[in-house]
């Protein structure tokens, strides 16, 4: 197998394998919130067609080189060349690293009478104990051969998955959050997507200054106003302080998207200079944060045309 354009991007193989009832169904949504391309229950002969498929020639090497699979004894017989398909991939200049994902057996036994799933090994109708030490002996020696060994006896899900993101994540935990501040008009209709809703429409409203009223906060006369006032200084410190409250607490739970919602009247003054304010000061803390704005559309359609050309912008902006 040629894999001559996977080497010049270095592609990044990770296999996923372990005990069932370990932990492997969430280490592989951890892996894909982190951008591989993945794969369960994947047998072991497919391995370097499926890297070489999707690593070798991409115009985004970052998004195209990196994949982790799940391959274990479920595959029966396919397990056994894993080793072999691993060897060959080294020999192609991937860099393969190997998860093994660990649990006591008692541990083990316990999870899957929660669960009232089947073992995959005891199609027989032996004991789940049975079961569990024919995988072991089927894992043997790809568990010597584990990059990482992470025991999940003790370990939330939530422990595990910052266990991964320490191991795997090039980017702080912060940047692991994709957050999207938008803008929107209470007269339009409440947010019903958002995780957080912040309403502004106690501050002073440049709708009622004639030179204002058709701009948007998007401007900066409307933007200055709005912001370089004393009640929304002492908001914006205080909403601040609240967010550097919140936002490691998300991190640390694991929630990799966030929407924030700030609302005033129309959607067009106030709103719109605070989202863009709070997706200035996310993005400073490292998170990845995109901004849009809801309403804004609508509320210059109802203006009476003289909006600028820099207050029509109401497409989402990445950050």
């Amino acid at each position: 197998m040629s894999m001559e354009n996977t080497t010049d991007q270095v592609c990044d193989v990770v296999l996923i394998t372990g005990m069932s009832g370990a932990g492997r169904t969430e280490a592989m949504r951890v892996f894909e919130d982190l951008g591989y391309y993945c794969v369960d229950n994947l047998p072991a002969p497919l391995i370097n067609q499926l890297v070489s498929v999707y690593c070798a020639g991409s115009d985004d090497a970052a998004r195209r080189s990196r994949v982790a699979f799940v391959c274990d004894a479920r595959t029966g017989d396919f397990f056994d060349g894993l080793g072999d398909q691993l060897d060959r991939l080294d020999q192609a200049g991937a860099r393969v690293r190997v998860l093994f994902l660990d649990a006591d057996d008692d541990k083990l036994i316990a999870r899957y009478k929660s669960s009232r799933r089947r073992h995959p090994l005891c199609g027989d109708g032996a004991s789940i104990a049975r079961g569990i030490a024919r995988e072991r002996d089927i894992l043997h020696e790809m568990r010597l051969r584990a990059t990482f060994v992470i025991d999940t006896t003790a370990l939330l899900p939530s422990d595990l998955r910052t266990k991964l993101r320490e191991l795997f994540s090039s980017s702080s935990d912060a940047a692991g959050l994709s957050v999207t501040v938008y803008s929107f008009g209470f007269k339009h209709g409440a947010p019903t997507d958002a995780d957080l809703v912040i309403d502004v429409r106690f501050l002073p409203n440049p709708y009622y200054e004639s030179r204002l009223k058709h701009l948007t906060g998007l401007d900066a006369p409307v933007r200055d106003y709005v912001l370089y006032n004393s009640d929304t200084e002492t908001f914006m410190k205080r909403w601040t302080a609240l967010l550097d409250c919140v936002m490691p607490g998300y991190v640390s739970e694991g929630k990799q998207q966030l929407a924030i919602a700030v609302g005033c009247t129309g959607g067009q003054h106030r709103s719109v200079a605070l989202a863009e304010a709070t997706a200035e000061y996310l993005s400073a803390q490292g998170y990845r944060v995109s901004v849009a704005h809801r309403d804004l559309a609508k509320a210059l359609r109802v203006a009476d045309g003289t909006a600028t050309a820099t207050g029509a912008m109401t497409g989402e902006a990445a950050r």
